[in-house]
């Protein structure tokens, strides 16, 4: 029996859901899937500027796995820069933060966006 897989803690979710070109003439040129885990570790180290080890800790798992995951997502904007593919985020192995994790380890979250999914995600769950 394999090993359950670990929920990866993720701060918000991306306001953009779909990246690629412009001119794209054929919308069903190849798409390149991101897990949202994924783009989580590109906005921690390369837009925070946080360690890996930095983003294990708030990701609540282990170095290892954020390097993989980190190394994963890379090639994958590569790709899509370098090719010319849609990127779509989505999917994943992730939890949210809650309300006193989000307060406690998400300061560093740029221009409030953590705070709009929260509540967004809060409002959905209401309904």
């Amino acid at each position: 029996m394999p090993r359950p897989r670990k929920w990866r803690k993720v701060c918000c979710l991306p306001e953009s859901n779909l990246y690629g070109p412009l001119n794209a003439s054929d919308i069903e040129n190849e798409i390149i899937m991101m897990t949202v885990e994924e783009y989580e570790a590109i906005r921690l180290i390369d837009l925070e500027g946080l360690t890996q080890e930095e983003c294990a800790e708030k990701m609540q798992v282990a170095r290892a796995t954020v390097q993989n995951i980190y190394k994963n997502a890379r090639i994958k904007i590569a790709e899509s820069l370098v090719n010319g593919n849609l990127l779509k985020i989505e999917g994943g192995d992730y939890q949210l933060y809650n309300e006193s994790e989000r307060m406690q380890g998400c300061g560093r979250c740029r221009r409030n966006r953590c705070e709009r999914n929260f509540l967004e995600v809060q409002n959905e769950e209401d309904t």
